[in-house]
């Protein structure tokens, strides 16, 4: 028989109750002994749930209250050592604290997770880390599985990837020095867990997808030569492209077994099925963990059966990834079109798939044969479906002359033109976009839905909200303001729901980090915006103010990829239809008298495929959206993006050459340190670094504020810096912003004056 199992399952669950669990905790709703019990009572329904649709080993350790990366280091013993935290005795309280910062420690740096919208917190390395293994959580999830009758396969990030992914801090060193003392403690995790009787451990290694340095891939074969000495059966699992060039590598490790992303990279098969060595498994992850689109059943059975005859029982099948990036349940939907429903697969859909495949591997195609007919009438019906295909989207981006992505001027032409009717002073301040969404906002946007008030007394609502939005920031005397987005429930969604050629569901949550959850968007057919999408709400704000308002809009790359994307065009293509919708909506903005204009792009560098190889294609393409997006607009429109959360360093020339006149970036969990990068490279526009980190409750301190400030005048000269928060502030509370704001227009203040005193 062949095995069928999964990397990982989304945590937060079918109605999000992990989120809503660990909102009461940080509230003070619930004690830590509720918390647990209510969470280990959701991972067992999950294990359950995995069980009853036939999986043969089930994941444990991918189940996380925060991240799975933050769970890594401590259970490596490797937490900050500067929150002053015991590894082995942290306490729930001090676990959300690494994550969210405290009243005397910034948060951990939180970035992507390879090319995916999910946030992991860095590792913090210094040269005398030190190790130690603390096993106890993840024995103890071990122990409620098998009492489940779940026959359990840990899964731990593998020691070079934990190693990768962290940053070196307190100077630069080789992390590598590190490995020898990791790996000790990975030895004593190992003994532990055959101490608690599993017969298989998944290691994660997904940096091999990566371009390496040779001394990185040089430290595969020690470090796994010193994990071998374990009686368990290790599955090395990578994902999220091809590792074919490391093919003689992988096949002479020795592990157990080895799983492959086959959705991502179809062609590594070939390299790897050649030679593969008798004594091993190989898992192959033939259905697509990333994305929504149900399998095509008949031709991976094909696929797998082929597979099969070479390989017997050490095949075994698997999704690509961790379901982590899938919404949970596609029968919960009950407002989908039903064509449109019957062309996906969510997380649990995605285990019926194994669970077919399995069948049809074991008892012959005909035992499935209702349905591959079934998979094969929705595969048919989508292709010729007349919903998906519009000829005017085509014929307009058919028709763009060759440089329709260029603005009029250069942008010093430009910066004159905006100055002169803008006015500002020097260090200008603005936020991001979003302010609070209280539970007010919530409750009212949930009433509109539910037919509980008409449109009118919905929008009096939203309008209140704005006017409250500009009468704050007027008094905390910001420059330039934000309308604060009370209408809109996410940055890709709102527009999303506005745009033909994307569907929503209800319950299609995903993790993006922690209690954050984003609904993506369906984008399965052409794109275009049939009416303006923000315009009114703009105007109105700026109706409010004589300060200069700014429209606010999320850009194309972001919409592209915070969306499930169609499988049946490029994603050029995808983003370029999308960037001449938002160029409508920009256009619209400008001639309502709109002339500060925000198009948010923070998805641009999480975008970037995994091998550098594939970079410029990928970066000519996405910056080309981005310019098409504001395309036509008059010299004296300035242009702003936001970029958060990414680094920056390697692919500056192409941020650059997105010409936006203004990028504010995500810089204070870093220390500043991505603003180095820009400095450098001489960045030429204008640049706001966030000057404090608003995924944290913390307000942070006029000294500190100052000091951030001074390192960003180091590098940006004062007439093109800007003052702002890392990122919106819709997840904070109106206290907390109004205090940490007041703190940076007070600092940016005081440092104009001396500015002005030194001039």
């Amino acid at each position: 028989m062949n095995t069928i199992h999964i990397a990982g399952f989304p945590r937060v669950g079918a109605k999000r109750e992990l989120k809503f669990l660990i909102e009461k905790f940080w509230q003070g709703d619930i004690d830590d002994a509720t918390l647990q019990h209510a969470a280990r009572e959701l991972r067992q329904k999950h294990w359950l749930l995995q069980k009853g649709a036939g999986l043969d080993i089930s994941p444990v350790g991918d189940f996380s209250l925060y991240d799975h990366m933050l769970d890594a280091q401590v259970l490596v013993g490797a937490i900050p050592t500067r929150f002053g935290f015991d590894a082995a005795n942290l306490s729930s309280a001090q676990y959300f604290q690494l994550a969210r910062g405290n009243a005397t420690q910034h948060a951990i740096e939180m970035t992507k997770w390879f090319d995916t919208n999910y946030h992991y917190l860095v590792p913090e390395w210094r040269s005398d880390t030190t190790f130690s293994a603390n096993p106890a959580p993840l024995l103890a999830q071990i122990a409620e599985a098998q009492a489940l009758g779940i026959k359990a396969k840990p899964v731990l990030v593998g020691p070079l990837t934990l190693l990768w992914q962290g940053k070196c801090k307190g100077g630069e060193f080789d992390r590598l020095a590190l490995l020898p003392a990791l790996l000790k403690t990975y030895q004593d995790l190992l003994a532990a867990l055959n101490a608690a009787k599993v017969d298989w451990v998944q290691i994660d290694e997904p940096i091999l997808a990566l371009d390496l340095p040779a001394q990185w891939l040089a430290a595969f074969a020690p470090a796994y030569a010193a994990l071998a000495h374990s009686p368990l059966k290790l599955l090395l699992a990578t994902y999220f492209g091809s590792v074919a060039e490391h093919a003689p590598l992988l096949k002479a490790l020795p592990v157990a077994g080895l799983h492959l992303d086959l959705v991502r990279a179809p062609q590594q098969l070939d390299t790897f099925i050649q030679g593969w060595p008798q004594d091993k498994i190989l898992s192959a992850g033939v259905i697509d963990g990333r994305n929504i689109w149900r399998a095509d059943l008949g031709g991976v059975l094909t696929q797998v059966q082929a597979l099969q005859a070479q390989l017997g029982e050490r095949l075994w099948l698997a999704p690509s990834c961790s379901l982590l990036h899938s919404p949970f349940d596609l029968a919960q939907e009950g407002k989908l079109d039903v064509d449109l429903k019957s062309w996906l697969a969510f997380a649990v859909q995605k285990l019926n798939e194994l669970k077919l495949l399995k069948r049809g591997l074991t008892q012959g195609r005909s035992a499935i044969a209702n349905e591959l007919a079934a998979s094969d009438f929705a595969r048919d019906q989508r292709r010729s479906s007349s919903r998906i295909h519009r000829a005017d989207v085509a014929q307009r981006l058919a028709a763009l002359p060759a440089d329709s992505d260029r603005r009029a001027s250069s942008y010093p032409v430009r910066a004159k033109a905006q100055a002169a009717w803008l006015k500002l002073p020097l260090l200008p301040t603005t936020t991001i976009g979003s302010f609070p969404q209280t539970s007010d906002i919530r409750a009212a946007r949930a009433a509109f839905k539910r037919g509980e008030i008409d449109t009118a007394s919905y929008e009096a609502a939203m309008k209140a909200e704005i006017a409250l939005v500009i009468r704050k920031q007027e008094a905390l005397d910001i420059d330039v303001l934000v309308h604060g987005e009370a209408e809109r429930n996410d940055m890709v969604e709102y527009f999303g729901e506005q745009l033909a050629g994307f569907a929503f569901t209800e319950y299609g949550w995903v993790q993006s980090y922690g209690s954050r959850c984003v609904k993506p968007p369906i984008i399965y057919g052409d794109v275009a915006r049939p009416e303006p999408m923000t315009v009114r709400w703009a105007v109105y704000a700026q109706s409010l103010s004589q300060r200069p308002v700014k429209g606010m809009l999320t850009g194309p790359v972001t919409i592209l990829q915070w969306s499930f994307v169609r499988n049946d065009l490029s994603r050029a293509a995808v983003c370029k239809q999308i960037a001449l919708a938002i160029n409508d909506e920009v256009l619209d903005l400008e001639n309502a008298g709109i002339k500060v204009i925000q198009i948010d792009e923070p998805a641009v560098r999480e975008g970037l495929p995994l091998q550098r190889s594939d970079w410029n294609a990928y970066l000519a393409w996405a910056g080309e959206s981005f310019r098409l997006s504001c395309t036509g607009v008059d010299d004296s429109t300035q242009i702003h993006t936001h970029m958060c959360y990414s680094e920056f360093g390697d692919i500056l020339p192409s941020i650059a050459a997105l010409d936006a006149d203004v990028i504010t970036i995500e810089t204070s969990r870093s220390d500043m340190e991505l603003l180095r990068d820009f400095g450098s490279f001489a960045y030429p526009n204008e640049i706001g670094p966030g000057v404090y980190d608003i995924h944290s409750p913390r307000v942070p301190d006029e000294a500190e504020l100052e000091k951030l400030l001074d390192k960003a005048l180091d590098v940006i000269p004062a007439q093109r810096l800007w003052v702002n928060p890392d990122c919106g502030l819709k997840t904070r509370g109106w206290p907390e912003v109004e205090a940490a704001l007041q703190a940076m227009v007070t600092v940016t203040k005081r440092l104009r004056a001396r500015l002005a005193a030194t001039a």
